[in-house]
């Protein structure tokens, strides 16, 4: 029931604001919706929690530790940026850049999106799970491209065509995991593509033909990730769509995509006897962060910056899921936990930062502190959390995937520390006269709209002090499970 409740909600919004997404009353709407979902996905937890792992729907949905941990976590990035958009979406409305049918789209195809993501996540089917994340690709195109400028069209484009051919190596991938099970499994009522089935039988299946899927499902998902060389739709859709979408895209879906990699990896592992699953994600995910923060010296626009970002951590996750073990494995939750919580804030102030100087150019936005205090705080403090500095959970994380690496693998070492210095410098020397430059601007009242910016930045902050003991257990318990 609760299951039921999570995937329903969002599609019931997606349905009522096809209809009413221009009403004045939308954005309440869209913030109900979510909180609905918010509500569900906690009562999915503890049920979770007290009964373990579940299937239902003809074992078409499948529900454990992993998948339960990141369903919360969507449906709690998903309700906050729904609470941010709110007033983000009405000034954008008021300047011109969108009207009342733009807004409708908006509305309808956010809550859309977020239903994808979250069949994603609770798909037992392997099928049903290259359907969703087709799904979220269509609807996110429309949201990019919702300005209907030149810049965000081009960017909608190109995160269309990249992203479809991603695509279409993931569905490859899926039929010749297919043909590899249907010997053992059967294709009636396309057992062959149920998770649990083929976890089971995983050693047992053809090596040859798992490996060569997995290739095609890395590559394929792997280009939703972010993972480089496909990284290149990213930086554009982060910049030319709306900020609202900008934090879902970088906090949300790039975690999706990368659950879906681990989870082709447990299969592949199982079946080929080998750790080259493993070591294919270690080098991906080492190519991404240190092409990523080259990248970050070269960039003007806010969003771009981050988005660039985004690109590193989400390859710093890679590399810790491809090392494997519990504590790597713990320290990647840990880190796609934070990374979500604290990127989705850095696009809520930098979101109001772009609004408040008219302007996505970093050369533009100047003295933060004393035209908006709130702005400048959210934007610096969230810029110190990303950087990993402690106290904040991101320290807690890296430092862990990099002890875990001195340890397995000490030559990936200098690697990273390398790369993570390169950012910092890169973030840092952009942000400090973002925040504390001269400017000749009003001050401006503070703004409640940033709430949900130190809410991120406080919980953050919490898993850098201490981590409840009961989330600690919920990670180790996801992390042995991918082994």
């Amino acid at each position: 029931m609760e299951l039921l409740l999570v995937l329903g909600f969002p599609l019931l919004g997606a349905v009522l604001l096809a209809f009413a997404g221009a009403h004045r009353r939308a954005p309440e709407l869209n913030v109900a919706a979510s909180l609905a979902t918010l509500l569900a996905a906690a009562a999915l937890v503890l049920r979770v929690i007290r009964t373990g792992p579940m299937t239902v729907a003809q074992e078409q949905f499948f529900i454990d530790p992993f998948n339960v941990f990141l369903i919360a976590l969507t449906a709690f990035v998903g309700f906050t940026t729904a609470l941010f958009s709110r007033p983000y979406m009405r000034i954008e409305e008021h300047h011109g850049r969108v009207n009342a049918q733009r807004l409708r789209l908006y509305h309808s195809m956010y809550q859309l999106f977020m239903a994808a993501m979250l069949v994603a996540l609770a798909t037992n089917n392997m099928g049903l799970l290259w359907v969703a994340m087709e799904a979220a690709t269509l609807s996110t195109v429309l949201l990019v491209s919702l300005y209907r400028t030149r810049a965000s069209i081009e960017a909608a484009w190109k995160y269309f065509i990249l992203c479809g051919v991603g695509i279409a190596l993931a569905l490859f991938g899926t039929i010749l995991l297919y043909f590899a099970a249907e010997g053992l499994l059967g294709g009636e009522g396309m057992r062959a593509l149920l998770w649990t089935h083929l976890d089971a039988v995983k050693g047992r299946l053809e090596p040859t033909v798992i490996g060569l899927a997995f290739v095609f499902l890395l590559v394929g998902y792997g280009t939703k990730v972010g993972l480089a060389p496909l990284h290149n739709w990213l930086p554009d859709a982060h910049a030319e769509g709306p900020t609202p979408v900008s934090a879902v895209l970088s906090g949300l879906l790039l975690n999706v995509a990368l659950y879906a990699v681990v989870r082709c990896k447990i299969l592949a592992e199982g079946a080929i006897h080998s750790a080259l699953p493993g070591r294919m994600l270690m080098g991906f995910g080492l190519l991404s962060t240190l092409l990523a923060v080259f990248f970050l010296w070269r960039q003007r626009d806010i969003k771009r910056l981050f988005a660039y970002s985004s690109i590193e951590h989400m390859g710093i996750v890679t590399f810790a899921f491809g090392m494997g073990g519990p504590l790597a494995n713990f320290a990647a939750l840990l880190h796609m936990t934070v990374h979500s919580l604290t990127k989705s804030a850095i696009f809520f102030a930098a979101g109001h930062a772009a609004q408040t100087a008219g302007t996505q150019r970093m050369d533009g936005i100047r003295g933060l502190l004393a035209v908006s205090p709130t702005i400048g705080w959210g934007l610096m403090l969230g810029a110190l959390a990303i950087l990993g500095l402690p106290p904040f959970g991101v320290f807690a994380s890296e430092y862990l995937i990099l002890t875990t690496a001195m340890r397995e693998h000490p030559w990936a070492t200098p690697v990273l520390i390398v790369a993570l210095g390169v950012a910092f410098a890169a973030i840092f020397r952009r942000v400090q006269p973002m925040v504390f430059g001269d400017t000749d601007a009003r001050p401006l009242p503070h703004s409640p709209a940033l709430l949900p910016v130190f809410a991120h930045i406080a919980m953050v902050l919490v898993l850098g002090l201490y981590m409840p003991p009961a989330l600690a257990d919920w990670y180790r318990l996801a992390a042995r499970l991918i082994g």
